[in-house]
């Protein structure tokens, strides 16, 4: 069976490291491989998608291949036909799968049966070429440390199980602060913390949890499918804001990220989006040559 990437916990921590090393090559521009070339990707998105969309075709061009953009409306995962038969009918056109959609057990199934590397580009579950992205800005700003506090602030949601995952094979000391209403995956939780890899809170008080931290992660407080539920997370998590009060509660050299889009005004105000911290669209960038060093792994 090919090997596929859903969860950064489908990497061991020297596959994480290599992968950083291969971005490293990507982004400096040396004589980079292209294992697609005469080779085409299919990109299945069930969700909008600016950066996610935009990095992979790119990356796809980029590696010598041609990636197809596919839609629900041609592919309805589970309906119009079986998970099972489309994995197999797309392993013999395609070289790689890259697929952003809503249920994570659809993408499990979907690597389970195809011949071709699956690549998570988004579940409601977890992102981890984000984070893994995420991961590699920091690096390259304040270089590798195991004792990095980084603080994520707002909806335990897909990034944040994301950031435990990467916890439970990096070390670092990782806090999620967010209201007791809107806690990250239980069972992610439990793993990364049984792990023991990393140092992990889970708090409900802002303030406490951004004392002197390294980095501040933050992402919408509604995310997409969730927009019915919009005026009721701003209630439960508009104490975590991050703005130039809470800022003043970190390391002075303190990163700023965001995954993009922002809420501006909601979750993050703009003097601290758009401020001396903020590496929100190093971050953005960095999707690229991450997506890139995926493929490139995946494809070896």
């Amino acid at each position: 069976m090919a090997r596929s990437l859903l969860q950064i916990t489908d990497l061991s921590a020297d596959e994480i490291w290599h992968i950083f090393d291969l971005c490293k090559m990507m982004k400096r521009g040396e004589a980079a491989p292209k294992p697609y070339a005469g080779k085409t990707v299919g990109t299945i998105f069930h969700k909008p998608s600016l950066r996610t969309r935009l990095s992979f075709e790119a990356g796809i061009a980029e590696l010598g291949g041609h990636s197809l953009y596919i839609t629900k409306d041609e592919i309805d995962l589970g309906k119009r036909e079986s998970i099972h038969d489309a994995a197999k009918v797309m392993s013999r056109y395609l070289a790689t799968i890259v697929i952003r959609t809503f249920s994570h057990a659809d993408v499990e199934g979907l690597a389970a049966h195809a011949d071709v590397p699956v690549i998570n580009a988004l579940t409601d579950l977890t992102h981890p070429c984000q984070i893994l992205g995420d991961y590699f800005t920091l690096l390259e700003k304040r270089g590798p440390r195991d004792d990095y506090k980084i603080v994520y602030l707002g909806d335990g949601n897909n990034i944040t199980n994301s950031w435990l995952n990467l916890a439970a094979r990096i070390p670092m000391r990782l806090t999620i602060a967010t209201s007791t209403a809107t806690p990250p995956d239980e069972a992610i939780l439990k793993r990364a913390k049984e792990l023991g890899v990393s140092d992990i809170l889970l708090t409900d008080d802002p303030k406490e949890a951004v004392r002197g931290a390294d980095v501040i992660y933050t992402d919408v407080w509604a995310s997409m499918g969730q927009k019915d539920k919009a005026e009721e997370k701003a209630r439960l998590l508009k104490q975590y804001q991050v703005n130039s009060t809470l800022l003043e509660q970190a390391s002075p050299y303190c990163l700023v990220m965001h995954c993009l889009p922002a809420e501006r005004g909601k979750e993050i105000t703009d003097e601290v989006m758009d401020g001396p911290h903020s590496v929100v669209f190093d971050e953005a960038e960095n999707r690229l040559h991450i997506q890139k060093a995926i493929m490139v792994f995946l494809m070896a």
